[in-house]
């Protein structure tokens, strides 16, 4: 079994971005790409992953800026935010750090970020021009799936890829770049959600299984084939009195169960977290290049 390490995958890949930072801005005497992101409210998780991204930022040389808000910040309120961070000329990219509050409608609130500055993929610009196969922003963590894919060497040309969760942020974009007719890609996608009867019996035809489920341990041994390729997207934290923190985190597979029977796997954590980071640096890193037009 290859343990598909996105620990070590994404180390490689900042350094990339680091050497390109250093050679094509701070050496040419320009300013470094500039990420900023939008938290709001107090939720434990949220504050860890934008910690993490800004601790990614300065692994790679880039200016992060971090805008906090309380949970009730009014609707208004924060789309005068976007407002403020489409036309500030030194912000390359930005993000807000999701789920949002339940009184603030996401839809508008990503629909009003400038697409140029669209790092997450989200804008419905960048969703259709993913579809017709335009340059664009995709989102991060479809996008840090096919990296990992990529530089992991897997054969994905015909084989049949199985993905569980049909979600606007990784499931649904995931499965249109897999079925491309493309380097890396023109796999056979089969889409399951909670809808989908008899999940096992496609999950077990599946050469490669990208689960996104949101159900802590929903794959097990006896839905997957055997020398299947395993992505686990999923991110739950798990009560746990052994550990420091109070808890463990898990995935949407039995990583136990599962990678005994498998030919390659990804971890909880240590896995497509990490890659979604390092996609969101290469996303920012086009926007300060201006590569999408």
């Amino acid at each position: 079994m290859k343990l598909l390490d996105g620990k070590t995958l994404s180390e490689q890949i900042k350094a990339e971005i680091a050497r390109e930072v250093k050679e094509n801005f701070l050496d040419k005497g320009l300013n470094a790409p500039h990420l900023a992101a939008v938290l709001v409210g107090e939720d434990p998780a949220s504050q860890t992953y934008v910690a993490n991204k800004e601790k990614s930022c300065r692994e790679v040389g880039f200016m992060s800026s971090v805008y906090r808000y309380p949970a009730n910040i009014s609707e208004n309120k924060l789309l005068e935010v976007v407002d403020f961070l489409n036309n500030d000329q030194d912000i390359d990219g930005f993000i807000f750090q999701l789920p949002l509050p339940a009184h603030i409608k996401e839809h508008k609130v990503i629909e009003k970020i400038n697409p140029l500055k669209d790092v997450d993929g989200f804008h419905p610009s960048n969703t259709g021009r993913m579809m017709l196969n335009l340059p664009c922003f995709l989102p991060a963590t479809p996008f840090g799936i096919m990296t990992l894919i990529e530089r992991y060497g897997i054969e994905t040309a015909g084989k049949h890829v199985v993905v569980l969760g049909r979600s606007n942020i990784v499931g649904t974009p995931v499965s249109l770049l897999l079925s491309r007719k493309s380097v890396h890609a023109n796999a056979t996608v089969t889409l399951c959600h909670s809808y989908t009867r008899d999940i096992k019996k496609y999950s077990l035809e599946a050469d490669i299984l990208i689960v996104a489920m949101g159900k802590q341990g929903f794959v097990t041994a006896d839905m997957v084939k055997k020398d299947a390729v395993v992505i686990d997207v999923g991110m739950h934290r798990v009560p746990a009195s052994d550990t420091k923190s109070g808890f463990r985190l898990k995935g949407d597979v039995d990583f136990a169960e599962v990678s005994r029977k498998c030919s390659a796997i990804t971890p909880v954590p240590g896995g497509v977290g990490l890659m979604t980071i390092v996609a969101l640096l290469q996303n920012t890193l086009k926007a300060a290049k201006k590569e999408i037009k």
